[in-house]
Parts: C-alpha cells; structure tokens; sequence
C-alpha cells in the first residue's frame, strides 16, 4: 500500500496492547529502544539537577533570581544550536558515533559545573553543556525512528521520551540524598560531580548499538553520486515548508510547557497562597502524571495517528491551565491536579519524534529533526520572559494561561498543515 500524501509505503498497523509490542521487537531494535531510554533520562537527570540547587547558589553565593534564571536559559538556547549540529553531524559521521559525543560532551560540563568558583564560572560550564543537552535528543531520536519498524515507531519515541521523567525523578531522589546527608554548600556540587555518571553508556553505545540500515542505504547512495547533504539544504525547495512549520510546532509545545512549568508554581504560591507546590509529594504525584502522559501519547502515536494524538493532548494541556489560573480550590485539590497537569504538558512530546523523522528524507533527517525540535526550544525559552512583561500590566494568570493556550494551539495548527505519517516506512 502507499501512502499519497508522503508519498512513502505504508505499512500496516496491528491491533496490539499498550506494553506487548515491546516483545515484538527484534534484539537490535530493542538494544536501541533501551539506549536511547536510558540516554535521554540521563540527559534529563544532568539537566534537571540545576532546578534544585537553585536555592542553595541564592544563599551561598548570593546569585539573584535572574542570574540564577540566566544560567538555566544559557543551556536552553545553547541546546537550539548544538541539536542543530548534531544533527548536521549525524547526518554526516553517523548516528550513533554523534549520540556518544553528545553524552560525552553534557556529562563532562555537568561534572565541571560542580568545580565552579564564581557565577562567570558556573555560566559557561551550563552553557556549555546544553550543546550536548540538545545533541542528545537530535541523534537519540533521529537513531530510534530509523531503527524502529514503521507500526511500533511512535510507541519507541514516546517511550524514550517518558525516560525524562525518570531522569526527573533522578534528580530529585540524588538530591534528597545528598542534601540530607552533606552540608547544603558541598552537597550541590557532588550532585553535579554524580552528573558525568551518564558517560559510561558511551561504552553500551559503542559495543552494542549499530547505525540503522536506512542510514548505512543512503549513505551508499550519497558516496556513489558525490553529493553530499548540506547544513543548509532543510531550507530549499520543497523542505521549506517541512522545517519552518515544524519549528513553529516545536515552538509550540515548548513554549506552552515552559510558560506553565516557570510561573505556575509562583503564581499558585503567591496569588493563591497554596504551600502544597513546595512539598515532595506535589513534586510526585507531578512526575508521575508526566511519566503516564509520555507512555499514553506514545501509544496513542500509532494508534489513532500523530496529528490526532497532537490535538488530544494540546486540549487537554489548554483546560488544565485554564483551571489552575481561573478556578480557585485549596491544597488538597492542587495536590491532585499536579497529575493531569503532568500528563497533559508532558504528552504532548510523545509523538514528536516520530513525526519529525517521518517528516524528512533519509540524507538530512538528522539535520531537519534537530533544527525543528531544537528551534521550538530556543524560542519556547521566551515565553517565560513574555509571561513575566505581560504580569505587569494583567494579573500573572490571565498571562500565564494566555501565552499558554496560543502556544498550544499554534503547535495544534502547524501539526495539521504537515502530513499525517502514521505507519510510514523510511526509505534510502
């Protein structure tokens, strides 16, 4: 059968349950599920580790909150290029080779972060590390879609996205740990030397994950005619299209999540004077519901397709956040509202990955994938500011949910003037 609206083959979608599928798969493909599982948690984990010594740099070194939000926006726009790089590269030295330099390279500048004298120190060690942050995701995406058979595709990428939130979790366990165990001023920097644990799957990589094999056919392809994919060939022709609207439907579900994710705890602090958002069991009860919405979206990627799966969760993201900013309740209501809240802001990603590699050719999905995604990133790390300016002229959730519902619904748009992919076998 094909597909006339990619233009691709298509290959036929079983009826299976959420979890039999992983049995499935063949040792090579699950080797590479698992790897990439276990990358992106660890890229998460490094990542999520600054959102907790935050107020331990407040008081001991006496940081403001915007320095301390600077050092956090410093690895999210640093995180734009350096997926774009890496996905030039792993379209040009391979995708496996290019996911080892990545872990590498944001496991050493965690592990350097926690050797840092001064804020100039600590800025460019975070810096830094969001080049690899971002490579991570470019070629550990771009290697599980191309690894993956086309009916399980959707289901491999959610999957590998839900190992944020363990790598969230990750963190908040390290850091329960060692802040009950070291003095505050020497527990933050352990935290960050634990950090450079995720260079040791480089060894996993390198023995046990191979490149895919609609990688290894284009290559051939590309060494027989001589001509080789440009840095700059996903903004030609036809591709046009494909990059700007993938970037503006990155840019939406980023900057959604990161609109609600930075000010809702504030505003519920301070508007509604709710302390439930400084406990350890809000903290759980939201890594929970974002674990839940990762696995759900992924199975609902190939189930009822990537666009649909899109819509479901945007909604869904849009009347959580209206709730929490225009309906009042107390502690007990917010503590289990933490769970759609997680699930819905956090599905969203589920399908993306799957999409985006469908989305461009073999020769320069590394480079297209890492520049759309990375790029909703970069510009989704706005929000926040945007959401802050606006607060002085409207009350903080009236522009929370504002800002958050057009970035949801801008990602809903840019998603259905794309082609549905479902089912979409890659080729050479």
């Amino acid at each position: 059968m094909t597909d006339t609206t990619t233009g691709g083959a298509v290959a036929p979608v079983p009826t299976t349950g959420p979890t039999t599928w992983i049995s499935e798969l063949a040792p090579k493909e699950r080797r590479t599920l698992w790897a990439c599982v276990g990358g992106w948690a660890l890229d998460a984990m490094d990542v999520q580790l600054y959102s907790f010594v935050i107020p331990t740099l407040i008081a001991t070194w006496g940081v403001s909150r915007g320095e301390a939000g600077a050092l956090g926006t410093a690895a999210l726009l640093t995180s734009a290029l350096g997926g774009w790089l890496a996905g030039f590269l792993a379209d040009r030295i391979g995708r496996v080779r290019t996911l080892q330099i990545a872990i590498l390279w944001f496991a050493v500048f965690t592990f350097l972060s926690g050797l840092a004298q001064s804020f100039g120190q600590l800025f460019v060690a975070r810096a830094l590390m969001g080049f690899g942050f971002g490579g991570e995701w470019a070629a550990g995406a771009v290697l599980l879609g191309e690894t993956i058979r086309a009916e399980h595709r959707g289901k491999a990428l959610g999957t590998m996205q839900s190992g944020w939130a363990i790598g969230w979790g990750a963190a908040a366990l390290l850091y329960t740990l060692f802040f009950s165990l070291l003095p505050a001023e020497t527990a933050w920097r352990v935290l960050f030397f634990v950090g450079v644990a995720p260079a040791l799957l480089v060894f996993v990589l390198r023995r046990f994950i191979e490149e895919p094999e609609v990688y290894r056919a284009s290559q051939a392809q590309i060494a027989a005619s001589g001509d080789k994919p440009s840095f700059l060939e996903i903004f030609r022709g036809p591709l046009l299209r494909t990059t700007l609207l993938g970037a503006i439907m990155g840019t939406g579900a980023q900057g959604g999540y990161f609109a609600v994710t930075t000010w809702l705890p504030t505003f519920l602090r301070t508007e509604r004077g709710l302390s439930v958002v400084n406990s350890g069991a809000y903290l759980c009860v939201l890594i929970a519901g974002s674990f839940m919405g990762y696995l759900t979206g992924a199975y609902l990627a190939d189930r009822i397709g990537r666009r649909a799966t899109f819509l479901v969760f945007a909604v869904g993201a849009g009347v959580v956040v209206l709730t929490y900013t225009m309906v009042p309740f107390g502690d007990a209501v917010m503590l289990v509202l933490g769970f759609p809240l997680g699930f819905f802001a956090s599905g969203v990603f589920s399908a993306m990955g799957a999409f985006f590699t469908e989305q461009f050719p073999t020769r320069v999905r590394g480079v297209g994938q890492g520049f759309a995604y990375n790029f909703g990133r970069a510009t989704g790390a706005l929000f926040p500011t945007l959401v802050g300016v606006m607060s002085a002229s409207m009350p903080l959730g009236q522009a929370i949910g504002l800002f958050a519902a057009g970035a949801y619904a801008i990602m809903a748009v840019a998603a259905f003037l794309l082609p549905e992919t479902r089912g979409k076998v890659l080729t050479a």
